[in-house]
């Protein structure tokens, strides 16, 4: 039985009371004011200490370079915060159809800036928020000075003075099945087409619990030198011209000179880590022969059948003819028949000789942006530098401290105890990462 009217006023606490309500226009209307007011103050810049203190953590200088990325946007989203705020003001005052539709165009622009550096501010959040648990801020921390004692190499090797770029990389772990690396000072449609202030080095986790496949830290990195050292143009033109004047023709020397940036990357990462980044390499490439010997016609990356060989042939004028002639047996055993696959004919007849050119020209010849040193000059590798990877190797293998060794070398190290049963994978990962984590 429902209670009469009487009843239900005094329940209210009078007969007849009602309750009081807000006029909904002019609270409406300041809710908007204050909403994109919030928005804007909670997009603020990172503070140093947010994301701990300790040495994976970032650096004051990726940090200031986010928030100057931050700041920039904000000045134009305060502004608009400020014009909703002028435009709520007005409208409350005098609350017509043209003042509302003013409100609500200039809220949905503010939004939409919102959103803009929303995705900025998580997209750094969350890489930097990688950085407080672990083990993966000490994997993180590792991979960032395999990435910064490349760049230190690479610059001391000039012949003459470069400015020193900074920050340096910094890496990050996403899934997915390949490395990858965004370039400083290029715009990143994940930031909204906004310029990425310094080179981020993405590695998926399958790569990071299996240390000696970080070779590919040394690749993504030398994408990052190849444009640092000034060597964006100059690379793809030197291969077309040694090509054309070689008379391979212009389609096979265009199919070279798209492929130049994943090549320069190959075979700058084998110089900086030695022989056991071709193993690194074949680990990705080597897959089956219907997508090894597959020909993409817009792939910027080499057919992986040639991708390897190229590697190998590098390793033999470094100077390791006996791992060189190793790899290449292995690889043609894998794939004996290059004809099976979609590669085009003239690309297979004239390999021999373009791979010979290409490596000759990419690491042999002087580039005037390196001070008139060539590639392998600037970052020599050879016996000398193989032999301490090799001490390395059994010292990581033992958990005794691998000394002064180059961090870049510990790739090859780690590869080396691994493939001669030096040490179980296990003690292998652990003593590889201790040991960059503490330095």
């Amino acid at each position: 039985m429902s209670a009469a009217p009487e009843t239900l006023g005094r329940v209210n606490g009078r007969a007849g009371a009602k309750r009081p309500t807000a006029p909904v226009l002019p609270a409406w209307v300041r809710g908007q004011a204050i909403n994109v007011a919030r928005h804007a103050a909670a997009l603020r810049p990172f503070r140093e200490d947010e994301f701990g203190d300790g040495a994976a953590s970032p650096s004051e200088g990726h940090i200031a370079a986010v928030n100057n990325l931050i700041t920039t946007l904000r000045r134009s989203l305060m502004r608009m915060a400020r014009t909703v705020g002028r435009t709520a003001a007005g409208t409350v005052a005098e609350p017509t159809t043209v003042n509302l539709q003013l409100l609500v165009r200039h809220k949905e622009r503010a939004h939409r800036w919102v959103q803009a550096i929303e995705r900025v501010w998580d997209f750094y959040f969350e890489l930097f928020g990688q950085r407080l648990s672990k083990p993966y801020a000490e994997w993180l921390l590792s991979c960032d000075r395999l990435a910064l004692d490349c760049y230190q190499a690479a610059f001391m090797g000039l012949g003459v003075a470069r400015s020193i770029p900074a920050p340096p990389p910094f890496s990050y772990m996403r899934t997915g099945f390949s490395p990858a690396t965004f370039r400083r000072g290029i715009p990143l449609t994940r930031l909204g087409k906004q310029i990425n202030p310094f080179p981020l080095i993405q590695l998926p986790y399958h790569r990071l619990v299996n240390p000696w496949t970080l070779g590919a830290v040394l690749h993504e990195v030398s994408h990052n030198l190849q444009n640092d050292l000034g060597l964006a143009r100059s690379v793809p033109l030197n291969i077309a011209r040694r090509l054309l004047a070689h008379g391979t023709g212009t389609a096979v020397a265009a199919t070279w000179v798209r492929w130049n940036r994943e090549l320069f990357a190959d075979l700058s990462g084998l110089l900086l880590g030695g022989p056991a980044v071709v193993g690194s390499l074949m680990d990705v490439v080597g897959r089956s022969p219907e997508s090894v010997l597959s020909f993409d016609p817009n792939g910027v990356h080499p057919t992986p059948y040639f991708r390897a060989l190229l590697s190998i042939e590098l390793l033999r004028r470094m100077g390791f003819a006996a791992e060189a002639a190793g790899y290449r047996r292995l690889w043609l055993k894998m794939y004996p028949d290059p004809r099976a696959g979609s590669l085009p004919h003239r690309m297979l007849a004239t390999f021999p000789d373009v791979c010979a050119l290409v490596v000759d020209t990419v690491c042999y010849r002087p580039f005037t942006e390196l001070g008139n040193k060539s590639l392998a000059a600037a970052v020599p590798f050879g016996a000398k530098e193989q032999a301490m990877v090799e001490e390395a190797a059994r010292r990581l293998a033992a958990g005794t401290d691998p000394g002064i060794i180059p961090a870049r070398f510990l790739v090859g190290a780690a590869r080396l105890a691994l493939e001669r049963r030096l040490a179980r994978s296990g003690v292998v990962m652990t003593h590889f990462y201790k040991e960059l984590a503490r330095r």
